[in-house]
C-alpha cells in the first residue's frame, strides 16, 4: 500500500466508481455517483472521473468485472490518483482484494459518510457517535488492516495463549465499543432529562434530506445562527431553539439531514438525534424542489421516518424550499411526446399530488425568504392546534388574539 500525506495545500484527486442493474438504470446511476461526487468534495477530495459498469449484480470477489477494474487501474496509474471511491457498500473480501489490484486507499459510501461525520461532529455527544459507528465499521474488516491497536493498551497481560494480532485487535476494537455505547448511554439519560425540563410547550422538529436547507430555515424562524452551508450533513448535532411566532412560543428542533444508504449501525449511533424526532409533536419536512430527484428524497426520509424513529402518524407539513432554484425546459408545442419531470413547470407542481395535501404543503425560498411570512402563518396553526389540546383553557386567550389581529 501506497501512503498518501495530506498537507492543507493538497486535496486528494478521486475516481468514483458505480454500476447500473437492473433496480438501478444508468440515469439513476449517474444521479448516484453526483451525490457521492458531492459527498467526495464535502470531505476534501477532488473528483476527476466517473467510473459505470453494467451488471446483473456486483462482482463478490471486486465489485465490478475484471476487464473494468483494469482499466481503472490504468487510469490510476496513468493520472496519479491516489483514492477511489465506490458508491455502495464493500464488502471485506471485495475491499481486500481491490486494494491488493489497485495498490491505492479504498473507500466505499459507508467510510465517506463515516469521515465526513468525523469531520463535521463538534460536541462530545457527535464525537462518541461518529466513532461508535466507525468501530461497528471497522470490526468486520479487520483482516485488512495492520493495526497493532495493543500499544494503546499495553502488552504486557493483555495477549492470552496462541492469541492472533487480528483476535487481539478484535477484542479492543470490542471494548471500546461497549465503552462507547455506555457512554452514550449516560448521555441520552441527560438528553432525556433536558427534553422533560423544556415542559410541555410544544416540539416542532425539521427533518429532510440532506442539504435542502433546513439550517438556513432554522436561523430565519429562530434568528439564530445556526451554522449551515452548502454541502452535505453541514448539521451534525442537534440544535433546539425557542421560537415565538406572535403571541405564541414552541422549540424548533434542527436534526442531521438524511440521505440515501445511510448506514444502519451510524443511524442506531445517533439515538439522541432522532429521540428529538420522535419526541416532536410536528414534524415539517424541508425539500429541495429544484432536486431533479426530490420525490425519490421524499420517500427515502418518510421511509426513514418510519423505520427508525417511528414517526409515520405524526401530524407533519411539507416545505418545498428552493423555488428560486427550481428550473425547467419549456416543449415546444409541435413537441407530442409526454411531458418528463423536466418540462413541468413549478405552478403545474402545484398542481398535481401536492394539491390534495390542503394547507400541509407550502413554497418558500429560505435563502430568498419568499413566503416565509405564509409559512410562519402555517406554524402558527398547526402548532396552536396542538398546544389548544393541551392546554384547553388557552383557546379563548388564543380566539381574543385573533380578533384583536383582525381589528
Amino acid at each position: 500500500m501506497k501512503e498518501f500525506i495530506l498537507t492543507k495545500q493538497e486535496t486528494e484527486r478521486t475516481v468514483l466508481v458505480g454500476i447500473i442493474t437492473q433496480t438501478q438504470n444508468e440515469t439513476k446511476a449517474n444521479e448516484y455517483l453526483d451525490e457521492l461526487a458531492f459527498l467526495a468534495e464535502t470531505a476534501g477530495a477532488e473528483p476527476v472521473k466517473k467510473f459505470l459498469q453494467r451488471l446483473e449484480f456486483p462482482n463478490p470477489v471486486t465489485f465490478v468485472g475484471a476487464g473494468k477494474l483494469q482499466e481503472i487501474k490504468t487510469y490510476v496509474e496513468e493520472n496519479e490518483i491516489g483514492l477511489v471511491i465506490f458508491d455502495d457498500d464493500l464488502s471485506p473480501k471485495q475491499l481486500k482484494n481491490i486494494e491488493k489490484e489497485l495498490q491505492v486507499k479504498i473507500l466505499d459510501r459507508t467510510s465517506l459518510i463515516l469521515d465526513i461525520f468525523a469531520k463535521r461532529a463538534q460536541t462530545a455527544n457527535a464525537k462518541s457517535q461518529v466513532e461508535l459507528a466507525q468501530y461497528q465499521y471497522l470490526l468486520p474488516r479487520l483482516t485488512r488492516l495492520w493495526t497493532h491497536l495493543e500499544r494503546q493498551r499495553g502488552g504486557i497481560g493483555m495477549r492470552g495463549p496462541g492469541e492472533t494480532q487480528i483476535e487481539t485487535d478484535r477484542r479492543i476494537i470490542l471494548d471500546k465499543i461497549s465503552r462507547l455505547k455506555t457512554e452514550l448511554k449516560q448521555i441520552d439519560k441527560q438528553k432525556e432529562i433536558q427534553r422533560k425540563n423544556r415542559g410541555k410547550m410544544v416540539r416542532v422538529a425539521l427533518v429532510g434530506y440532506t442539504n435542502v436547507g433546513k439550517s438556513t430555515l432554522m436561523n430565519l424562524l429562530s434568528k439564530s445562527e445556526v451554522f449551515a452551508e452548502n454541502k452535505l450533513f453541514a448539521t451534525l448535532d442537534t440544535t433546539v431553539r425557542k421560537v415565538i411566532i406572535d403571541n405564541l412560543p414552541f422549540l424548533l428542533t434542527d436534526t442531521v439531514g438524511f440521505i440515501r444508504k445511510l448506514p444502519t449501525h451510524l443511524v442506531e449511533s445517533f439515538k439522541s438525534t432522532l429521540d428529538e424526532v420522535r419526541d416532536a409533536d410536528l414534524l415539517v419536512h424541508v425539500v429541495d424542489i429544484s432536486h431533479p430527484s426530490f420525490e425519490e428524497q421524499i420517500e427515502i426520509v418518510n421511509q426513514t421516518l418510519h423505520e427508525v424513529c417511528n414517526s409515520a402518524d405524526k401530524p407533519m407539513i411539507i416545505v418545498f424550499n428552493k423555488i428560486d432554484a427550481f428550473s425547467y425546459v419549456e416543449k415546444d408545442p409541435d413537441d407530442l411526446s409526454p411531458k418528463t419531470k423536466e418540462n413541468i413547470s413549478l405552478e403545474e407542481l402545484k398542481e398535481t399530488w401536492m394539491a390534495r395535501m390542503n394547507e400541509n404543503c407550502i413554497f418558500i425560498s429560505a435563502k430568498e425568504r419568499n413566503n416565509i411570512e405564509e409559512l410562519k402563518k402555517l406554524l402558527y396553526e398547526r402548532v396552536k392546534e396542538i398546544h389548544v389540546t393541551r392546554f384547553p383553557y388557552n383557546d379563548f386567550l388564543f380566539q381574543k388574539y385573533d380578533e384583536e389581529e383582525m381589528i
